[in-house]
């Protein structure tokens, strides 16, 4: 918000650059009077100082941190189930059908979804689903295999009984 207040002077000084550099070129000698002027001394090119970095047991700050891991961005564009993230996903409810438990979740644009155990998703898979939870297996963040996976537990909440 702050640079907001120096918007208008810094336009203003890019509208004005080619005013200023035209009155230079009209100030300057003519080249007569530049050719008579000795050229200043070359100096002596030396080569650029070679670096070298010493980590002494701290991280080196040059390595890359993702071992050159391709890290999703946050805003992505999910078009099927595998794309999700456990932590994205809202649980909506349970059916119980003849023959297992199956999790309705909201899609994208709150559009419904079922799950079932051993889904994939893109951090985990499912694990369990019974009547009152499904259980989810987190095994990467952010594309990042977890040394030791974790489970995660999404409930349905009871309806509050009406009060009539």
């Amino acid at each position: 918000m702050r640079f907001k207040r120096f918007i208008p002077p810094v336009l203003a000084l890019g509208l004005l650059a080619p005013v200023f550099v035209r009155a230079q070129e009209a100030a300057a000698p003519p080249q007569d009077q530049a050719a008579k002027t000795p050229p200043p001394a070359q100096e002596k090119k030396t080569a650029p100082p070679i670096f070298s970095y010493d980590p002494a047991g701290r991280r080196d700050p040059f390595k890359d941190l993702f071992g050159g891991q391709e890290i999703r961005e946050t805003q992505k564009i999910v078009s099927k189930v595998s794309d999700m993230d456990i932590d994205d996903i809202n649980l909506m409810g349970i059916v119980k059908t003849p023959r297992r438990y199956e999790a309705i979740i909201a899609f994208a644009d709150g559009f419904p979804m079922t799950l079932l155990v051993g889904q994939k998703l893109a951090d985990g898979y499912v694990v369990s689903i019974d009547d009152e939870k499904v259980v989810f297996r987190k095994t990467s963040d952010r594309g990042i295999p977890l040394a030791k996976p974790r489970d995660i537990v999404k409930e349905i909440m009871p309806e509050e009984p009406s009060h009539e």
